[in-house]
């Protein structure tokens, strides 16, 4: 390493880009591009090291926390294979085809921005296929196409967001077979080798790829890149996150554990977690109301649910909090009117006729006129209620639209026979209302009631 190199990286971040800005351009560009210079170094107890780990590993398992800096890490050592002629022939894995286009490839952290503009790969989108100036080059592949993987030899891969892919983590889409498949195809070159970037979770075949005696596994925090995010992204994140036990999982890169006899796991939600909802045929805003008017005590439960056209529940908004009465009817009304739902659903059992009232009279302070709402009561216990709601996220046919730490802490932490929260409670409401019908007796081929067949509660 150059004496230079050595008293630029003992700076901070911003005395190292002064000193570069009054370079010459050739020697600023050629610093501005190396990696050696801007990757974070390990220290003990506070950073892990964004550079490669030396020795002959197989796997470096990166899971950190979101914003460490994962994608920027995973493009750097694809990068430093192609430079240093160590890997010739590098797959780059994600879980849909746009992951891979709009993150590894072209996104700000992908490889055409990290690649310096004398070294730039030239890109056939339609091939999904990068070529260095040395002849090497790396193949695009989606996880939820893995017959793609069949067949190919590499040298080097990168797989982004690793434990985010459904192939891995449903059933119903072969099980592992990307992941196998890129395996058996990882076996031409001197040390062929991957670099897994991906926030964990608590899947099995996740355990044992970072117990693998040739995995390296790095671990961190969206804390130790805090000073190359955007203070509100910063704020933001942690204001949603901290606190949660979600948060400890997507903010400080931890392996979560699920709660025993807990109806809803985070592998449950995660797998059929979407970015956008399609479009719905309808849509209630549901109301557990606390305990007490009082807005310390335990929380008002609201959370907006949907039906899709493809008869999928989708959790859309969680609006819940400490709030009083008027305050959490006004909340209610609020988004009924923004989401142009269909009802407000409000359990009873608390007050009496107190959350119709609550609601309508929120209604009228805001002009809303002829609101439509369902009271509904608690006539089969808590756990009755929410198990059939449960057996459709086990079915894979509720999503939650982004993510709801809050929510999703109660429902993974819940265990049946315990009081259940509110949040919880509105969910299982909602879902209730959209999804379980009541069926009656079905007629006979001569048009008779079968008597024999009773009223149920059916999924559906």
């Amino acid at each position: 390493m150059s004496l230079l190199l050595e008293r630029l990286i003992d700076l901070d971040a911003p005395s190292r880009r002064k000193l570069i800005s009054e370079m010459s351009e050739e020697k600023a560009a050629a610093l501005l591009y190396d990696w050696n210079l801007w990757a974070r170094r390990e220290i003990p107890g506070k950073q892990s090291s964004q550079l490669p780990p030396e020795g002959d590993w197989r796997f470096w398992v990166i899971c950190t926390g979101r914003g460490w800096g994962k994608t920027r890490v995973g493009a750097e050592t694809v990068r430093m294979w192609v430079e240093s002629g160590q890997c010739r022939r590098i797959a780059l894995v994600s879980d849909t085809a746009a992951d891979l286009r709009d993150v590894m490839i072209k996104g700000p952290d992908g490889l055409l921005a990290v690649c310096p503009p004398w070294n730039r790969p030239q890109y056939l989108a339609v091939e999904n296929k990068l070529t260095w100036p040395n002849g090497a080059v790396a193949i695009g592949y989606a996880a939820e196409a893995p017959g793609k993987l069949r067949g190919p030899q590499h040298d080097g891969a990168w797989c982004d967001e690793w434990a985010k892919w459904k192939n891995l983590i449903r059933k119903d889409m072969h099980g592992e077979t990307a992941w196998s498949n890129l395996l058996m195809g990882l076996r031409v070159g001197n040390n062929p080798r991957a670099v897994i970037t991906t926030t964990p979770r608590p899947l099995p075949i996740f355990r044992q790829l970072i117990n693998h005696p040739n995995a390296i596994v790095t671990r961190g925090s969206l804390y130790e890149n805090a000073e190359n995010l955007a203070p509100k992204f910063l704020q933001d994140t942690i204001r949603q996150y901290e606190g949660t036990r979600l948060g400890r999982q997507e903010l400080a890169g931890e392996i979560l554990e699920d709660t025993p006899g807990a109806l809803w796991t985070l592998d449950m939600i995660d797998r059929d977690r979407v970015e956008l909802a399609p479009d719905l045929v309808r849509i209630v805003i549901a109301i557990d109301p606390p305990g007490t008017d009082n807005p310390e005590g335990s929380e008002a439960g609201i959370v907006a649910c949907g039906l899709g056209a493809d008869n999928h529940g989708y959790v859309l908004h969680d609006i819940s909090g400490h709030l009083t009465p008027a305050q959490w009817g006004s909340k209610a009304v609020e988004h009924y009117r923004l989401l142009d739902a269909d009802r407000i659903i409000g359990e009873k059992n608390y007050g009496g006729q107190m959350v119709e009232h609550t609601v309508r009279m929120a209604a009228k302070a805001a002009g809303v006129r002829n609101i439509a709402y369902k009271e509904v009561s608690a006539s089969r216990g808590k756990q009755l209620r929410a198990e059939p709601i449960s057996a459709l996220y086990e079915q894979g046919k509720i999503h939650h639209v982004g993510y709801f730490p809050k929510l999703e802490d109660e429902l993974t932490t819940w265990e049946t026979g315990k009081k259940s929260p509110n949040r919880l409670d509105a969910l299982v409401w909602g879902f209730t209302e959209l999804m379980l019908k009541r069926t009656v007796s079905i007629p006979d081929k001569m048009g008779f009631p079968n008597l024999t067949q009773k009223s149920r509660w059916r999924i559906g």
